[in-house]
């Protein structure tokens, strides 16, 4: 069975990641020790909340994850999508993990569109992948969030239209970010959680 570690730094719906990623077939780990987490056949970096706090609570964990990016599968799901890239600009200006070009953004104000983006949305998918096999065009899945991702095309493997066009879901090497939320996204998630672990 496949070892899976959920960075614990404090931000996230940890228990909810967990037992999607249980329901999908893995042993997983809630933890904020660097050696379990080097040791894991995949690692989860979950998130809630703003970006600047979920660097800093991160702290030297940031090294572990770094490090072990270069030849462990990473996924980062919410706010932890938005730490993989290069700075944020939540409450000013922030650097990120800079595992993923590109930078994040605020959904500009548009009259009739609430801000976050909350509920159920379609991904269109932009280039073929094993994190999304299986899945069809225009699957539903589940977002709240107030910033976004206009990461470059080479980066974007899901799309999704929101006052302005986004990746819902990114990937750079080995390390992969979902702006959604696969444990509350029903069937679908569960699939793209399956597929995750069997890459590991």
């Amino acid at each position: 069975m496949k070892r899976i570690a959920i960075i614990d730094y404090g931000l996230g719906n940890l228990r909810s990641v967990l037992r999607g990623l249980e329901r999908a077939g893995a042993a997983v780990l809630i933890t904020a020790d660097a050696d379990v987490i080097a040791s894991a056949d995949g690692i989860v970096l979950p998130g809630v909340g703003a970006f600047r706090e979920g660097m800093e609570m991160l702290g030297d964990l940031k090294a572990t994850v770094l490090a072990c990016s270069r030849q462990t599968p990473v996924l980062g799901i919410c706010l932890g999508m938005q730490m993989l890239m290069e700075s944020s600009e939540e409450h000013g200006i922030h650097q990120g993990l800079g595992l993923v070009p590109g930078h994040v953004r605020r959904f500009p104000a548009v009259p009739g569109c609430k801000v976050p983006h909350m509920g159920w949305n379609t991904i269109c998918i932009e280039q073929q992948d094993p994190l999304f096999e299986g899945l069809a065009q225009e699957e539903y899945v589940y977002f709240v969030h107030s910033y976004y991702v206009p990461a470059a095309p080479e980066y974007t493997v899901t799309s999704t239209e929101y006052i302005c066009p986004f990746a819902s879901s990114i990937r750079n090497g080995m390390v992969y970010g979902v702006q959604f939320h696969p444990e509350k996204s029903g069937t679908v998630g569960l699939a793209l959680l399956q597929n995750f672990i069997e890459m590991l």
